[in-house]
């Protein structure tokens, strides 16, 4: 007799659906048959490979035998450099999203609330769920975060907020002010996780915050960052978080050991140090992100300005587009379900070939 194995997952686990990412090249040429895909759907960086990196990951390769460094010593040492401060206060992940898991599991219980934005990082309902925490999700204010009302949220059992800045996928932002009035009125006692994840895109706006720099002034901040975005690093999977060298300790004792690989670690030590790979990752963003939304107005279509590296577009009827996209060889990503935003599909920056092969599918399609 087969057991009823769903019955015997945790209440939390039950609750849970598997993740959507962005589908795979691959598959969209197994299902049509159409070749020279476009994927704009992940929020990929699309200037390819760093010459740099490939190297490194070429020189590591006859070590894949062994183990890596645990304590990923040389990663943790150019990134302390990097951002000015002790490797101590770095926790490393398996993406940031591994780093997001790891602070949920360490500072919440079942017993306990986290609050989160609505139209906010669809991970943040998975790993408040999986441990059985109650989500506590506020309501928006023009698509983006609301501090006032998730100030307002924080109740006695609250341990952890997370914010996104700038956020996925409505790609709107927090400027200075508000973000530290709101952190000034957190109790010590709630974790507050600022997801930075497409933080290089968002630095040269003059309002938006750097938290590293607040770091000594709030012992109850988190900072994660990735590589996956501006440095290309998506298929390695590197991401890290920066705090209080206290907090850093607790994330590092659940931290499972080698979460990050020989390679990854290999790709991310250099990616790091290489400026002018990124300088060209943020231009090449600007220019796109100017392509689409000029486009986008030209075409009286309505978007979400973002200053991340994707802009979510308002079509109408965002699944049944995305679907007819598919068959023009564009992959995009739809917004409704977990997001609650039928109406839209996210579009990443692409090459400026990318962009306007994807502008004339849109045309193609709306019309």
């Amino acid at each position: 007799m087969i057991s009823d194995f769903f019955q015997l997952a945790t209440h939390g686990v039950q609750g849970l659906h598997p993740y959507q990412p962005g589908k795979p090249i691959e598959e969209l040429e197994r299902k049509y048959g159409i070749k020279n895909i476009i994927k704009l759907a992940s929020n990929e960086n699309p200037l390819g490979p760093n010459p740099l990196v490939l190297k490194a990951i070429q020189a590591s390769l006859p070590k894949i035998t062994r183990y890596p460094d645990g304590n990923a010593f040389e990663l943790k040492k150019v990134l302390a450099q990097k951002h000015s401060i002790s490797p101590d206060m770095i926790t490393l992940g398996n993406g940031s999203n591994d780093v997001l898991e790891l602070i949920t599991r360490v500072f919440v219980s079942p017993t306990q609330s986290v609050i989160f934005s609505k139209h906010a990082f669809i991970v943040y309902f998975m790993v408040t769920q999986a441990i059985g925490a109650k989500a506590i999700i506020t309501q928006t204010k023009q698509w983006g975060h609301d501090l006032t009302a998730m100030q307002a949220a924080i109740r006695e059992d609250t341990r952890l907020i997370f914010i996104a800045n700038p956020n996925n996928p409505t790609g709107t932002w927090l400027d200075k002010t508000s973000l530290k009035r709101f952190l000034d009125a957190v109790p010590k006692s709630v974790i507050v996780t600022v997801d930075e994840a497409y933080f290089e895109y968002a630095s040269d706006n003059l309002d938006y915050p750097n938290t590293l720099k607040w770091l000594n002034n709030y012992p109850n901040l988190i900072v994660t960052r990735s590589f996956s975005k501006a440095y290309g690093l998506s298929g390695l999977r590197v991401g890290y978080s920066i705090s209080h060298p206290n907090i850093a300790n607790l994330l590092n004792r659940l931290r499972q050991p080698f979460n990050v690989n020989s390679l990854a670690l290999a790709a991310a030590t250099v990616a790091i140090a290489d400026d002018d790979y990124l300088e060209k990752s943020i231009a090449l963003n600007r220019a796109g992100m100017q392509q689409l939304t000029d486009a986008f107005n030209h075409k009286k279509l309505s978007y979400i300005p973002s200053l991340g590296n994707f802009v979510s577009v308002n079509v109408g009827k965002g699944a049944k587009v995305y679907e007819l996209l598919l068959r023009q060889g564009i992959i995009t990503r739809p917004l409704g379900g977990g997001y609650g935003m039928p109406q839209y599909l996210r579009v990443s920056i692409g090459l400026p070939e990318e962009n306007e092969m994807f502008l004339q599918a849109l045309d193609k399609v709306l019309n």
